[in-house]
């Protein structure tokens, strides 16, 4: 008996000897290269493989320790068990790993961001997918251990006809949303921190998942909408192309108002204002009721939160400056009041 400990304790401390030689110098080469990427990889794999290397190594050792078959085999199956948890979770971390580096070159806190927004978009989604079919393998293979169960399995393959149609049509919607969140990612008619219009509610897309689709309105509520309704139904992205945006005004006043002068003074506006990009601004008269004109002041600005910003700035203005200037301008109801003489 003492003898096995001795043998276990050798093969750990050889793990973690070997463990810290490996670290030490992949790290030392990596930190050279990149210093973030150094930190981050051994902070991410360097305590899996502390367990790791250690137990491969008492795995390695069983079949030559002084012990019974029958204990060797439940300690293999159970260790073997063991390593393929700690396998896959190692897989997990890689995965995560990578996307983080990925990530790290694409910010998505630019004001031209469109690209970034697709790469977050993507990654998202595919280490969403990557997980799911880590943990199915992983889950599968601790199975496939056992002989009890691989003989389960290999019933239930026989089988595997009767059982998919039942699974098809009891999991029809479930494995429906599944492959709308592939196409969706794959198609990307939406990105994450897109600026989307969903069932009259404006909001930007705050998570993205392969079943539904989380949308931060504009009061910080939260719309969580399936991915299939971005592919079934029609909505409205600003974002789709580009982030810049093209705000409209709307103004109306009486016939009398000079549009000119109103015009000149829209220019002086969004010249002097910092969240204008310098592109576009126009006016414009696109209606004529009985009532009133119809203004349209068109400016551009750089994404949809400078675009509100600047349209709720333009509309003050130019209101004030009817009101200062043209007070007669503003819309009025006109009536004609015909008097009769009183005939008694």
């Amino acid at each position: 008996m003492l003898l096995v400990i001795f043998y276990v304790v050798l093969a750990i401390i050889t793990g973690l000897a070997l463990n810290n030689l490996i670290f030490k110098i992949l790290s030392k080469r990596l930190i050279e290269k990149e210093t973030e990427y150094g930190i981050e990889f051994r902070r991410s794999l360097h305590s899996v493989f502390r367990i790791l290397l250690p137990l491969f190594l008492v795995l390695l050792m069983i079949p030559s320790l002084p012990v019974s078959s029958q204990a060797g085999l439940v300690s293999s199956r159970l260790l073997t068990v063991f390593m393929i948890l700690m396998i896959g979770f190692l897989s997990i971390k890689m995965v995560h790993l990578g996307r983080n580096l990925v990530l790290r070159r694409y910010d998505i806190n630019t004001k031209d961001n469109l690209k970034a927004r697709a790469i977050h978009t993507q990654m998202n989604m595919l280490v969403k997918i990557a997980v799911i079919v880590i943990v199915i393998i992983s889950g599968a293979s601790c199975l496939m251990i056992f002989e009890n169960v691989r003989q389960v399995g290999t019933s239930i393959l026989a089988s595997a006809g009767v059982i998919g149609i039942i699974i098809g049509f009891a999991a029809q919607r479930s494995i429906a949303a599944l492959l709308a969140g592939l196409q969706l990612a794959i198609t990307q008619p939406i990105r994450i921190d897109d600026v989307v219009i969903v069932d009259g509610e404006w909001g930007q897309v705050e998570e993205i998942t392969l079943t539904y689709v989380v949308v931060r309105i504009w009061d910080l509520r939260r719309l969580v909408v399936p991915t299939s309704y971005f592919l079934e139904k029609s909505f409205q992205n600003w974002t789709r192309t580009s982030a810049d945006l093209l705000g409209t005004v709307l103004i109306y006043a009486d016939y009398r108002l000079p549009v000119d002068a109103v015009r000149e003074h829209l220019g002086e506006i969004v010249k002097n204002h910092e969240l204008w990009d310098g592109k576009v601004w126009r006016l414009h008269v696109t209606n004529a009721t009985e009532k009133a004109i119809e203004l349209r002041a068109l400016v551009s600005a750089a994404n949809s939160g400078d675009a509100w910003e600047l349209r709720c700035f333009v509309r003050e203005k130019l209101l004030a400056f009817l009101q200062s200037n043209y007070p007669e301008s503003l819309p009025k109801v006109r009536a004609e009041i015909i008097e009769r003489a009183m005939i008694d």
